[in-house]
């Protein structure tokens, strides 16, 4: 297994060119996914990235998260480049915590103090899962971790340990239904856990968009609605980056997130991220490739 800091920026990598390449096909550029015609470079990336950014920066700073600093990580990042396509209860809650508002409390008094289960949690976290994949039960304790400054409510960190454990069982070779039964297995009950065992029991020759009817293609951007089938349509493409991201975002829905989560799963698999699409991709300016 390659070391942990490679793995996590081999992730992040393959998230930052799922996220950019996903966001070409909102609008007009919709009319290439039937075609396959990639769209006209630079490809910006968004908040997923931004903040998948904010969690390595954190890893690398100190090996693990720190929620105080992350939170104040997320809010810097937000406050250099507000315009990334932050959600709006994102964008509210970090320029809070920007302003000095502690995380704890303005995560929690999202909406009517359930907290947020969207999945802003899960887009962002992959290269954690990548970085502690020797140790599952750490995946677990940190995945929850990177999530609570901004996702206070249980379905929005169990989106987030749902990725990270599947980002971990890639590192250790786990591939279809086998993985998808492992992240199950550690995955909170909940709606996401519902999810996760509909998309086990989809048939082998479901099509994407059928299994987006199924699961959710991330239109309600939820952890429920998204990360099911991100997850069922990284596990079905490990071996070909290409063909894992053109069938994600033929379904359609919230496809930056869809394809920055599949992306970061199935680059870590092992499956080559084209030198083209890396071209193509904005620079992050992290020590990743260019």
């Amino acid at each position: 297994m390659m070391e942990r800091e490679q793995r996590a920026l081999l992730t992040l990598d393959g998230l930052a060119v799922g996220d950019a390449f996903g966001e070409q096909f909102f609008g007009t550029g919709v009319v290439r996914v039937a075609t396959r015609e990639l769209p006209p470079m630079p490809w910006r990336w968004t908040d997923d990235t931004a903040m998948a950014l904010g969690i390595m920066e954190e890893l690398l700073r100190v090996g693990h998260i720190e929620k105080d600093a992350l939170a104040r990580v997320f809010a810097r990042r937000w406050h250099e480049e507000p315009a990334r396509g932050y959600g709006a209860t994102s964008y509210r809650i970090l320029e809070a915590i920007h302003h000095g508002a502690p995380w704890w409390t303005v995560s929690r008094n999202a909406f009517g103090r359930e907290g947020s289960k969207g999945n802003g949690g899960a887009m962002r976290v992959a290269p954690l899962g990548a970085w502690f994949a020797e140790d599952l039960e750490a995946v677990v304790h940190e995945a929850r971790a990177s999530a609570e400054p901004t996702h206070a409510h249980y379905e929005g960190q169990a989106g987030a340990i749902a990725v990270a454990l599947a980002a971990a069982h890639a590192c250790r070779g786990l591939r279809g239904n086998e993985l998808l039964q492992a992240v199950l297995a550690g995955t909170p009950e909940g709606e996401t856990h519902d999810g996760l065992a509909r998309a086990l029991a989809l048939p082998a020759q479901t099509r994407a968009v059928d299994a987006a009817a199924e699961l959710g293609n991330g239109s309600d951007v939820t952890a429920p609605d998204t990360v099911p089938f991100a997850l069922w349509s990284a596990a079905r493409h490990m071996d070909n980056f290409e063909e894992a991201m053109w069938q994600t975002v033929s379904a359609l829905g919230d496809r930056d997130t869809t394809c920055a989560i599949v992306g970061g799963i199935v680059a870590v698999a092992g499956a080559p991220i084209p030198a083209n699409w890396l071209a193509a991709r904005e620079p992050l300016g992290l020590g990743t490739r260019s």
